[in-house]
C-alpha cells in the first residue's frame, strides 16, 4: 500500500519508465547523473505520479542492467531533493512536492506584429549594424585582454572605455567629461533608474518630465519611487513658468532634439533652465538619445557642457549601433558620483567586461565615427523620402522636427480627420503609426498629428507605407 493507502506501482515496462532506458546506456562516468536526471524529469512532468511506488533498487538495477549502487545513489539523491520519499520497510515512493512544469520560452521583444508598413518611432535600421568591423574588434579584444581583466570590473566601467567615451563625448557632443565621473550603464533606462534611486535616497519624491515626452521616463522614475510631474513645452523648450510653479527640484529633458516634438531648446531657454537649477539647488537630467544625428548643420552641443555640476548627462549606442547591445553612459555631477557608483555596484556589479573592451576598441580605432557617418547618410535620405511622400499623398501636410533625429511630426489637414477615424483606417490597412497624443496630456486632440519614425525602413518601404495610408483613407 502507498502512504496514502492506495496501491500504485507501475511495472518497468510501462511508459513512465521509458525515460530511464537511454540513461542506462549512457557512458559509464555519466550514467549516474543521467539516471538521476531521467528520474527527476519523469517526476516533474507527471509521468511518475505522486504516490507511485518505485521498484526496489535491486529490481531496477537488474532490469536496467546497471549496478545496484547506481540506483541506490539515485534514489538517495532524489529523496534528499524532495522528489522521492523513502519509508523504512515500505520502499521508495514518488513524493508530492514536485509539480508538472510546462516550459515555454516566449519572446516579449516589442514588435509591430503583422504590419505592412511600420512608422513607429524609436528604432534604428538594425541592418546597418557593422558586423564585420564589430567581429574584427571582438577578435582583437579576445586576443589582447589579459586574464585578470575577466574578474569583477570597476562598477563605473573599464578605465579604457571610460577614457574613450570621455574623449568621444567631449569631441562630438561638447560635454565636460572626466573619465572618473563617466559610468558605463546598460542603456539610458539603467541610467535613469540609477539616478532615480539616488534622488529618492536623498529625499526627493517628484521629478519633472516633458509633456509631450518619452513615456518611459515617468515609468522608470516611478520604479525608483518618484512621482513624474508632467510639465508643458512651448516653442523654445520646457516652459520655465510651470517648472517653477511645480515645486520640483529635478527635471528630465531632451534639449538637443526634444522627443517627440523635434525642437531644439533655444539658447535662452537653456540658460533659463540652468538658472532655475541653481536657484533651487536642483538637477537637470539630459537624455541625449539621438543627439549625433543632425542633418542641416553640426549637432547642437549638450546642455551638460554649460554646467556639469547641475546636469547629469546620459546617452547610449541604441540609435547608432543597436539597442540590443545594452551599452550606454552616464556623466554625473561630483556631488552625486559616489552614491551613483555605489548604487551601480549593488545593482549588477558592473557591465560585461568583454563588451566594454570591445566598444572601447571600436571607438579608439575610429569605427564608431565611421558608423555614425554611415547612419547619418542613410537616415537623411530616408527623411527626405518621407517628407517627399507626404507632400505627394497628403497635400497640405505640415512636417516639423526634420532637422535632426529619426522621426518627424506630421500635422495633416482637417479633411483627413477626425483622428479616431484616421487611426482606425490606417490600422485596418496594416499601417502602424502613433499619434502625438500618445506622448502627452497637454497635446491638442482635434487634429491628426503623427510621430512618424523612418530610420528603420528603406526608402522604397517608406514610399509604399505612405501610399498605403493614403489609399486607406480614400477607401
Amino acid at each position: 500500500m502507498t502512504p496514502s493507502g492506495a496501491a500504485s506501482e507501475i511495472p518497468l515496462s510501462g511508459p513512465a519508465w521509458e525515460l530511464l532506458v537511454p540513461a542506462a546506456s549512457a557512458p559509464a562516468r555519466a550514467r549516474g547523473r543521467a539516471l538521476q536526471a531521467a528520474l527527476r524529469e519523469a517526476v516533474r512532468t507527471g509521468r511518475l505520479a505522486p504516490g507511485t511506488r518505485l521498484p526496489s533498487s535491486r529490481e531496477l538495477a537488474a532490469d536496467l542492467e546497471v549496478s545496484r549502487g547506481l540506483v541506490t545513489e539515485a534514489y538517495e539523491q532524489l529523496t534528499a531533493e524532495g522528489y522521492l520519499r523513502s519509508d523504512r520497510g515500505a520502499g521508495t515512493w514518488v513524493g508530492g512536492a514536485a509539480r508538472a512544469a510546462h516550459p515555454r520560452a516566449r519572446d516579449l521583444a516589442p514588435r509591430s506584429a503583422g504590419a505592412r508598413a511600420d512608422f513607429l518611432p524609436g528604432t534604428p535600421d538594425l541592418s546597418l549594424f557593422p558586423r564585420a568591423a564589430w567581429a574584427a574588434a571582438q577578435r582583437g579584444v579576445l586576443a589582447e585582454l589579459p586574464h585578470q581583466a575577466l574578474g569583477y570590473p570597476d562598477p563605473r566601467g573599464l578605465p579604457r572605455l571610460r577614457t574613450a567615451l570621455a574623449e568621444l563625448l567631449a569631441r562630438r557632443r561638447g560635454v565636460v567629461a572626466d573619465p572618473e565621473r563617466v559610468i558605463v550603464v546598460s542603456g539610458v533606462a539603467q541610467a535613469t533608474t540609477l539616478l532615480g534611486f539616488v534622488l529618492h535616497a536623498r529625499g526627493v519624491r517628484a521629478i519633472g518630465v516633458e509633456d509631450p515626452g518619452s513615456p518611459e521616463h515617468g515609468a522608470l522614475y516611478a520604479s525608483a519611487g518618484l512621482d513624474a510631474v508632467a510639465l508643458p513645452l512651448d516653442g523654445e523648450g520646457l516652459a520655465t513658468g510651470p517648472l517653477k510653479e511645480s515645486g520640483v527640484r529635478a527635471v528630465v529633458t531632451t534639449p538637443a532634439h526634444q522627443f517627440p516634438s523635434g525642437i531644439a531648446y533655444s539658447a535662452r531657454r537653456r540658460t533659463e533652465l540652468l538658472d532655475w537649477a541653481r536657484s533651487v539647488d536642483g538637477l537637470v537630467v539630459e537624455d541625449d538619445y539621438d543627439g549625433d544625428f543632425r542633418y542641416d548643420r553640426a549637432p547642437v552641443g549638450a546642455l551638460q557642457g554649460l554646467d556639469p555640476e547641475r546636469v547629469a548627462y546620459t546617452g547610449s549606442v541604441s540609435k547608432s549601433l543597436a539597442p540590443g547591445l545594452r551599452l550606454g553612459w552616464l556623466l554625473v555631477p561630483a556631488a552625486l558620483a559616489e552614491e551613483v557608483v555605489e548604487r551601480k555596484r549593488t545593482m549588477d556589479l558592473g557591465n560585461p567586461v568583454v563588451d566594454q573592451a570591445l566598444l572601447a576598441r571600436f571607438v579608439e580605432r575610429g569605427d564608431y565615427d565611421r558608423q555614425l557617418r554611415r547612419c547619418q547618410r542613410a537616415y537623411r535620405e530616408r527623411r527626405d523620402t518621407l517628407v517627399s511622400a507626404l507632400e505627394e499623398h497628403f497635400p497640405g501636410a505640415e512636417v516639423s522636427g526634420i532637422a535632426a533625429g529619426l522621426h518627424v511630426i506630421a500635422a495633416l489637414p482637417g479633411r483627413y480627420g477626425p483622428p479616431e477615424y484616421f487611426l482606425e483606417r490606417t490600422a485596418a490597412a496594416g499601417v502602424a503609426v502613433r499619434p502625438l497624443t500618445d506622448y502627452g496630456r497637454t497635446v491638442e486632440r482635434a487634429d491628426v498629428r503623427l510621430v512618424l519614425g523612418y530610420a528603420h525602413q528603406s526608402p522604397a518601404r517608406i514610399r509604399d507605407g505612405v501610399r498605403l495610408m493614403a489609399q486607406a483613407l480614400r477607401a
